[in-house]
């Protein structure tokens, strides 16, 4: 009981200094000078044919970003996803007959490079990705498509090996036991039980890749976050609104989309 008043006073503790050094103070948000420039946005959203004709092709573009950027992430997070997870490496059953050189050097070794890897794709941000790859190849959908392919690449490779990981080990036992190599046992054994988690949350990033999409059309990466960001250089504040409610839209439907998706992988 007293350990768990320490861990509590410790926790609003650092919750009260974080607030203080952040500077975080809502009576900002109800001054005069915050209410007036809120209210500047709150116009009519700009529902002409022709400005909607014209955000067509950007709305394509942001999705068409999110849906390439998603599969290089997957090209990426699933090899390495695989050699991060350390029951498939180097620990657990499958392992148990190796000498000690065979799981270091064919076996951890591989797995920190990968972990490694891992950690510098996703501690570095899409955003920053999106300016490294504008510099690179120049400007347009591509770098964005790069930014959200690495970025992406490394949480979703870190989460694959987690969820790997967690199965049970039980069937893994069952088909060690029966002579089964390691790639049968994770053909046959792990990947049955993961596979329902493993599409979840591939399917979750790829809604967060349209929201990142938009943002990295900011640096020039092209699709709406580019108009966007026109728009508000502009003070055209009734074309903001318009199209932050298209990205309501494009979030809306691949959500639908991934609801469909995992109702059917789970069933």
């Amino acid at each position: 009981m007293r350990r768990r008043w320490t861990y509590a006073l410790l926790f609003l503790a650092a919750l009260a200094f974080s607030l203080r050094e952040a500077q975080v103070d809502p009576r900002l948000l109800l001054e005069k000078q915050a209410l007036s420039n809120l209210g500047k946005l709150l116009v009519a959203p700009q529902l002409s044919r022709q400005f909607l004709a014209l955000m067509l092709r950007p709305a394509l573009e942001t999705v068409q970003i999110s849906v390439a950027g998603i599969l290089i992430a997957m090209a990426i997070g699933w090899p390495l996803g695989l050699w991060a997870t350390a029951s498939l490496r180097f620990s657990g059953i499958l392992h148990e007959r190796r000498t000690a050189a065979g799981r270091w050097l064919g076996g951890f070794l591989p797995y920190a490079l990968a972990r490694g890897l891992l950690s510098v794709f996703r501690s570095v941000p899409e955003f920053v990705w999106a300016f490294v790859f504008v510099r690179a190849v120049g400007l347009g959908p591509f770098p964005g498509v790069l930014a959200i392919g690495v970025g992406y690449g490394g949480i979703l490779g870190k989460v694959y090996s987690e969820i790997l990981e967690t199965v049970d080990p039980k069937p893994l036992e069952a088909l060690h036991a029966a002579g089964a190599g390691r790639l049968a046992i994770a053909a046959y054994g792990v990947l049955p039980q993961a596979w329902p988690n493993l599409v979840s949350y591939t399917l979750y990033r790829w809604e967060c890749a349209i929201r990142a999409s938009a943002i990295l059309g900011f640096v020039g990466a092209g699709g709406l976050g580019q108009q966007l960001e026109l728009s508000m250089r502009m003070f055209q504040f009734d074309e903001v609104l318009t199209i932050l409610g298209i990205l309501f839209l494009l979030v809306a439907v691949v959500d639908s989309i991934s609801g469909r998706v995992r109702a059917r992988v789970a069933a």
